[in-house]
């Protein structure tokens, strides 16, 4: 097992009526700017809820957060909060909502230009340079409610990159899986393949010995597996409900990948797909994710086949017997899921996005990525080519 640091300071508050505890949870003298999406809250009900607690505090509201948030929109909260001196953020949403409230957070008293950020890879260590927020989960997927990372997009130049470090922790965050009642299915089925992704990850690496981490990544996946489908369909389940959300949240909270390689090829060449083309991201990473495991298959197969083994129950004769058949068995979940694997499913422009993304990755000095630093370009070419 690997050297490792755990920290995660966020307070979780999980269950129903939990959203009643928020007014407890916000620091007396907050000024609040109040961070929400396209509406969904204002349908569901959350936001009456929300509004009912906030009597009492100074609040500014700030809607429009898209999905795959955008510098230029939240630059627009920047500056409100800035202007009107908020001391508070308070993110009421899915994961969009979260992490372009991380970058407000981070953005507010950055010193430098906020595109940076972005552009660097900036990690906020000092919780006295950010402006503190917390969240209510409307939307279980991407575990942002309980990490420190987020991704923007930058809709001018079409690129979504990343941000995060120990100061960009949610304070709380509020997450009642009665909310998932009213969310249409194509973000359910999102939502579990996001989550699943995650997972493989953090564990679809080469063996190690960390074996108590193999056993909760697979049964995470497990879970997903045989909550999955029923919850798109059932959503007022609280039994599916509520472990649909939880595995959302432990997929990414900064658990599974203590001790252990990690991967993370899979969201960065997926980040460009999004990027590009508008998908949802959960849907790049079923496109992508498959395609690179075959790609890696050599330097994957032993923890492939134990995947298989553990996960899906496969046999057969020979590691790599085993390892297909694994490969194969998530494909046939993410269709299950609702998801369309190839590129040219959703783009007639594919033909030219291998070449695109490895002359980005280029440019941007990401010769070398995965566990072990062999997805090179010409992999990610590869990888690409082969999911269209």
């Amino acid at each position: 097992m690997l050297n490792f640091e755990l920290y995660n300071p966020t307070n979780l508050i999980f269950g129903k009526n939990q959203i009643e505890k928020l007014a407890t949870l916000l620091p007396k003298n907050a000024k609040i700017l109040l961070a929400y999406g396209g509406g969904s809250i204002f349908k569901n009900g959350v936001y009456n809820q929300v509004i009912e607690q906030l009597k009492g505090f100074e609040v500014v509201e700030f809607g429009g957060i898209e999905p795959n948030p955008h510098f230029e929109t939240l630059m627009k909260a920047v500056e409100i909060v800035r202007n009107q001196k908020l001391n508070f953020i308070l993110a009421v949403g899915g994961g969009s909502v979260i992490d372009g409230v991380k970058f407000i957070s981070a953005a507010v008293h950055f010193h430098a230009d906020p595109i940076e950020i972005l552009r660097n890879r900036v990690l906020f260590k000092d919780t006295t340079a950010v402006v503190p927020f917390g969240t209510v989960l409307t939307l279980p997927a991407t575990g942002s409610e309980m990490n420190s990372g987020a991704v923007v997009t930058i809709a001018t130049t079409q690129e979504k990159l990343t941000l995060g470090g120990s100061a960009l922790f949610p304070r709380f965050s509020i997450c009642d899986p009665t909310v998932i009642e009213s969310l249409p299915k194509r973000q359910l089925q999102n939502g579990v393949v996001d989550a699943f992704t995650h997972v493989m990850e953090q564990y679809l690496t080469y063996p190690h010995e960390a074996l108590l981490q193999d056993r909760i990544a697979e049964s995470i996946l497990q879970t997903l597996i045989e909550i999955g489908p029923l919850v798109v369909e059932n959503p007022s389940d609280y039994k599916l409900a509520s472990n649909f959300m939880w595995c959302c949240t432990m997929a990414l909270n900064g658990l599974l990948n203590k001790g252990v390689p990690v991967d993370w090829a899979t969201h960065m060449i997926g980040h460009e797909l999004t990027a590009l083309y508008n998908i949802d991201h959960a849907r790049t990473l079923a496109i992508i994710g498959p395609n690179l495991y075959r790609v890696l298959f050599e330097s994957k197969k032993e923890k492939l086949a134990q995947y298989g083994e553990r996960v899906w129950q496969v046999s057969g004769e020979t590691i790599e017997e085993k390892a297909e058949q694994a490969i194969d068995k998530t494909v046939s979940f993410f269709h299950l899921m609702g998801m369309q694997t190839k590129l040219s499913e959703y783009t007639p422009q594919y033909k030219e996005t291998a070449d695109f993304i490895v002359g980005r990755f280029s440019t941007r000095g990401w010769s070398s990525l995965g566990e072990r630093q062999n997805v090179t370009l010409e992999k990610v070419k590869e990888i690409v080519e082969l999911s269209y």
